[in-house]
C-alpha cells in the first residue's frame, strides 16, 4: 500500500492559504508572491518596485532565505517594513509561515505586500501563501532554456520578468526563443524585460502590478 503524504501538506498548506486571503481581503493588502533562483535579483527588484510605488502604496516585505538576514536589512534600511522568515533548510515557504510573519506586521498600514520566496525554481510552485500573484523573475545570466528545464514555474506564474537585460550582449541569449517557450506555456503572462539595479523597464512592470492593485480594490 502506497501512502501520498504530500496530498495532505498540500491540502493543509492550501486550507491555511485561504484563511491568509481573507485576512489580506479583509484589510484590502495585495500581495505578490515573488519566485526566482538564487542571485536573479529579487531583492533588487524589489527595491526598484519600492522606489517606483513607495509615493503611492504603502509598502511591506517578507523575505523568505534559508538563513541570515541580510536580504531584509536591504529592504529594512529604505525605511520599509520587512520581515525575515529563515527556514533553516526548506526551500520554499508555506502559507503557515507567511501567517507567522504577518502577525509582526501593521496591515492597517500596508498596501502593498511583496513576498519573496526562497530562491528555487521548483518547490514554490506547489504552495500557495494566499497570494493575489505569483511572479517569476529569471535574469539573463541564467540562460534562455529555463523554461524548458522548469516549465512549472512558468506555466503558474501570473507575469514573468526578465532582470539584467543590460547583459544581453554579454551572454549567449535567445530572447525569440525564450518568448516563444513562455508564451507556449503561458500565454496570458506578460514578459517584463528589465534592468533592476539601473532602473530599466520598471515602469512596465510597475504598471501592470499597479493594475491589479486598484483592480483588487474595485472589485472589493
Amino acid at each position: 500500500m502506497k501512502i501520498d503524504i504530500s496530498k495532505g501538506i498540500l491540502a493543509h498548506n492550501d486550507a491555511l492559504a485561504e484563511e491568509n486571503r481573507l485576512l489580506f481581503k479583509q484589510y484590502g493588502v495585495f500581495v505578490v508572491d515573488l519566485m526566482a533562483s538564487p542571485g536573479a535579483g529579487k531583492t533588487s527588484t524589489i527595491l526598484a518596485t519600492i522606489a517606483a510605488l513607495r509615493d503611492r502604496y504603502r509598502i511591506a516585505v517578507i523575505e523568505g532565505d534559508i538563513a541570515s538576514r541580510v536580504d531584509a536589512e536591504r529592504i529594512s534600511a529604505h525605511g520599509i517594513p520587512a520581515v525575515q522568515i529563515n527556514t533553516g533548510g526548506a526551500c520554499h515557504l508555506e502559507s503557515a509561515m507567511i501567517r507567522r510573519a504577518v502577525e509582526a506586521l501593521d496591515l492597517d498600514e500596508v498596501d502593498l505586500l511583496i513576498i519573496e520566496n526562497v530562491g528555487n525554481l521548483v518547490c514554490p510552485t506547489d504552495f500557495d501563501l494566499g497570494e493575489h500573484a505569483k511572479v517569476m523573475i529569471l535574469s539573463v545570466p541564467e540562460g534562455d532554456d529555463k523554461p524548458l528545464k522548469y516549465p512549472g514555474i512558468f506555466a503558474i506564474s501570473e507575469a514573468v520578468i526578465l532582470n539584467k537585460c543590460d547583459t544581453m550582449s554579454v551572454f549567449d541569449f535567445d530572447r525569440d526563443a525564450f518568448d516563444a517557450v513562455v508564451k507556449g506555456l503561458n500565454p496570458a503572462a506578460p514578459i517584463f524585460p528589465i534592468s533592476a539595479t539601473k532602473g530599466e523597464g520598471i515602469d512596465a512592470w510597475t504598471e501592470w502590478l499597479t493594475a491589479r492593485i486598484e483592480a483588487m480594490r474595485s472589485a472589493g
